[in-house]
């Protein structure tokens, strides 16, 4: 028995990164997804955007452990159509007991400068997205009466912050205080909403041009080696960033009735990011 195993799991920004990896992991685990991801590019974002081929290749992979899908093109700022993929996946596979809101994207800029195209679109997507994702899920957890666990992607920065990230951080501090908010009001109804806070993930969020050129300012071309050695100044643990497998075994625990207890909380998976 897989520690999900029976379990359905709905998870955003699913088609790579982060979220194809707890896709995987909870499958590895014996859970069913419901997988969505936008597939496009934002009008703001240091990442190439995630494509529909990126999408079919986390349903593959996923289907390659034995596991089950349903994966779908969706906004998370149109909350509507999160209702129709979770929706979709419910009639497919019979409920729904684990919720990832993980679709997350950045710019970098001194909070004065940004545009407002990059602070909407940050906010739109990693706080609104991330209600959205909640006001998609709530109504059918609530009706099938036996719990369940919602997990939002935070960010070491939704504890903390750091020069050129206001946009993000108030967005993933928001997070917070939307996780502790839900985690109250669904305690009744045994819900569990938690959050993990990832610190630099070794993710194409991570590796581009507008990143490596923030750390390494004084360099032409950095290279990931050079930029790493930077990052890694940054945690306790001396690494330049954590694998995103690493974010999804929290995932798992929080996912899992091992922390069936656990509530309110958030995991930093940051290799001590947040203590130096």
């Amino acid at each position: 028995m897989g520690r999900v195993e029976g379990k359905v799991a709905f998870i955003t920004g699913a088609a790579r990164g982060q979220g194809r990896s707890h896709a995987l992991r909870l499958a590895d685990e014996g859970a069913d997804i419901i997988a969505v991801d936008l597939c496009e590019g934002l009008r703001s974002n240091v990442a190439a955007a995630a494509t529909p081929e990126d999408l079919t290749e986390t349903t593959r992979l996923v289907e390659k452990l034995g596991g089950r899908i349903v994966a779908m093109v969706a906004d998370v700022r149109d909350v509507e159509a999160l209702r129709t993929v979770v929706g979709a996946g419910v009639a497919e596979f019979g409920r729904l007991d684990i919720v990832c809101a993980n679709a997350g994207s950045w710019t970098y800029g001194p909070a004065h400068e940004l545009t407002e195209e990059e602070w909407q679109d940050t906010l739109d997507v990693n706080l609104t997205g991330a209600w959205n994702t909640a006001r998609a899920v709530i109504p059918i957890l609530i009706d099938q009466g036996e719990g369940g666990s919602i997990i939002f992607t935070s960010s070491a920065m939704g504890l903390k912050s750091a020069p050129h990230v206001g946009h993000y951080a108030a967005a993933k501090h928001g997070v917070m205080g939307l996780m502790r908010t839900l985690a109250l009001e669904l305690a009744p109804y045994r819900i569990r909403v938690n959050s993990v806070n990832p610190g630099s993930v070794n993710t194409d969020l991570i590796h581009n041009t507008a990143t490596y050129e923030l750390f390494a300012p004084d360099l032409t071309n950095p290279t990931r080696d050079q930029v790493g050695e930077r990052f890694a100044a940054l945690s306790a643990l001396g690494v330049p960033w954590v694998e995103a497998e690493d974010v999804s075994n929290a995932v798992l625990f929080l996912a899992s009735d091992e922390s069936r207890y656990v509530t309110g909380i958030p995991i930093p998976v940051d290799a001590g990011v947040l203590v130096r």
